[in-house]
């Protein structure tokens, strides 16, 4: 069977990164922006990065330029952008598609999930959040306008904390 830890991915430096070295911990994978109406999310990413990482957790950011040309710099420029920005200290990777012909195999396989509550299929917008178990299993997928703080948000990950 198929999970999270099956995948490998480009950090935001061009390194491959194993999925598989993040067994154990909870994530929130993510695919965000620095032009959208919902880029502010990334305060509330690394609140609860910040709160829950002792705890095993990490947030996942895929940079992504789907939506409007929200996220039309180089990997150089969006690091620079979340560091300066929005202090954001979580893992940043590669600018990748999540919708369309050119999608990448990882958001292939999490949007093809009939995850509650936001269900199976395409992604809509930047910042939709896919909540994974320890196990590399997806617990919960919520729309983009959900905040990374709100309470169904932080229960789904407190859940998968505790499993």
């Amino acid at each position: 069977m198929t999970t999270v830890h099956d995948f490998d991915v480009t950090t935001i430096d061009g390194q491959t990164k194993k999925l598989s070295d993040f067994k154990g911990k909870t994530l929130l994978v993510v695919n965000v922006a620095s032009r959208c109406g919902l880029t502010p999310h990334y305060t509330g990413l690394e609140q609860l990065y910040r709160q829950f990482a002792p705890r095993g957790f990490a947030v996942l950011g895929f940079p992504c330029n789907d939506f409007g040309a929200q996220e039309p710099g180089t990997e150089t420029e969006i690091k620079e952008f979340c560091e300066s920005r929005y202090d954001v200290t979580f893992p940043l990777f590669a600018k990748v598609h999540v919708k369309g012909e050119e999608q990448t195999p990882l958001y292939k396989y999490l949007t093809a999930l009939p995850t509650a509550p936001d269900g199976a299929g395409e992604i809509r917008w930047n910042f939709a959040k896919f909540v994974v178990g320890p196990d590399g299993n997806v617990q919960a997928r919520f729309a983009p306008t959900v905040e990374p703080l709100a309470p169904e948000l932080v229960g789904a990950v407190e859940a998968a904390l505790a499993k």
